[in-house]
């Protein structure tokens, strides 16, 4: 293995152990509860824009509370929005007046957020926002040339401020490297996404400059550069086995990240959770996205499906936490992972007293359904038919029930070129 090999697996074995993550959406946004992109889309002027710093005084923000509110529901690190497209940054920058520090908030929630994260033993995570709506030279970079190197140059000396003021940062997540007239970046399978973008924003240079301050830092693959980490946006769409990824995904609509004051759309707990475990199985994370209130508050029904996933985290953790892929079929019933000698079989639609499991190749010792204390019944048959049976009739757990299978070996599978022969038909393989 190359030593670029070998740091590379250091630095991301934490983010394949932590498996479950939480974002946040918070800035001047959040006071017009349209969503992060208000600015933009409603085609506000920018003078007018940031008269919302007079009112940007949030006396219910406590960063202590949102750190708390993850590790409580299972999480093991969070990304917070230091600053967002419209360039209203939530820390002291000192190449910027538009800040949280220096307007009507006078707080720097960026260093309250990375002191919480650390005291509650989850990493810390920055997302930061390359491009600025407010600079002429974002949108037409030929005619005003000027602008779009100052908006470039802010984007480097802030990421240097982020990375020197705030002790150790576990992940860098950027955003916003698309660029009117430049081909459109793809944030997925790990290549250059845009060699053109990469160059406006001087990425490689960029890139350099976080690692040397931040020798361990993850970083997403948001700068038109693969780098660590592929960051697929409300589906979960998996990169190669040996690569890195997490779905990123709003508990509520797709288009609402920041604070909707009125969204009637909420995901339900049974489909955050088979997302969560879809991405474990294919050895990727999922980082759901909380938008709090204008007042620093995050909303109770946020919390209730938060908490929902966290109770079924609190019984089924270690079949999520460093999990990897399990080549055992899925089949009708759901998904399975990992670990080493066992594997956890996650029933989405649960069978009733027995559950099949066919094409099994490796000796099973023990079977049991996690969050009981009886174990079940394990018998093979022809094709490799794996039949667990003594499950209760009615499902112990409303949304997803899952039985650890130990094996004496990591679990194989037969394979397919045998089984897609007619001979399974007569049950001899």
């Amino acid at each position: 293995m190359s030593e670029a090999k070998v740091e590379y697996e250091k630095r991301i074995k934490w983010f394949h152990r932590a498996r479950f993550g939480m974002f946040a959406h918070w800035g001047l946004y959040s006071l017009l509860g349209r969503g992060e992109w208000v600015m933009l889309l409603e085609r506000i002027r920018a003078g007018d824009y940031a008269k919302l710093a007079d009112r940007f005084t949030p006396g219910r923000f406590d960063a202590d509370e949102w750190a708390g509110l993850a590790v409580e529901n299972g999480m093991k690190y969070m990304v917070l929005t230091t600053r967002h497209h419209d360039g209203f940054c939530l820390w002291d920058s000192q190449v910027s007046g538009f800040t949280a520090v220096k307007t009507a908030a006078r707080r720097d929630f960026i260093a309250e957020y990375a002191k919480a994260c650390r005291r509650a033993g989850i990493k810390v995570g920055f997302y930061y926002s390359l491009l600025d709506w407010r600079f002429p030279g974002y949108w037409n970079a030929k005619k005003n040339p000027d602008s779009a190197r100052a908006m470039v140059r802010q984007a480097h000396d802030q990421v240097r401020e982020l990375l020197t003021q705030y002790g150790r940062i576990d992940y860098l997540y950027y955003d916003g490297e698309w660029v009117p007239g430049i081909e459109l970046p793809r944030h997925a399978e790990g290549k250059i996404v845009s060699r053109e973008a990469a160059k406006f924003w001087q990425s490689r240079k960029l890139n350099r400059m976080a690692r040397e301050l931040q020798p361990d830092i993850l970083i997403n693959n948001r700068s038109a550069l693969p780098e660590d980490v592929d960051t697929p946006e409300q589906e979960v769409t998996a990169s190669p086995l040996g690569r890195a990824w997490e779905s990123t995904m709003t508990l509520g609509d797709p288009t609402g990240w920041g604070y909707v004051r009125h969204n009637p759309n909420w995901k339900t707990a049974p489909q955050l959770l088979q997302n969560l475990i879809n991405a474990a199985s294919k050895e990727g994370n999922l980082i759901l996205n909380v938008g709090p209130k204008p007042d620093g508050t995050i909303r109770r029904e946020e919390k209730k499906l938060l908490r929902e996933l966290g109770g079924w985290m609190k019984i089924h953790g270690e079949s999520i936490y460093g999990c990897r892929h399990c080549e055992l079929p899925d089949a009708m019933l759901g998904r399975w992972t990992r670990k080493g000698n066992v594997g956890y079989f996650h029933m989405f639609r649960y069978p009733g007293t027995e559950a099949v499991v066919p094409m099994v190749a490796s000796r099973v010792r023990s079977a049991e359904l996690m969050g009981t204390k009886a174990n079940l019944g394990v018998r093979m048959e022809y094709n490799g038919r794996m039949i667990l049976s003594g499950l209760p009739s009615r499902p112990p757990h409303p949304s997803v029930n899952t039985i650890k299978v130990r094996f004496a070996e990591p679990p194989r599978i037969i394979p397919y070129k045998k089984m897609d022969q007619p001979a399974w038909l007569e049950g001899s393989l």
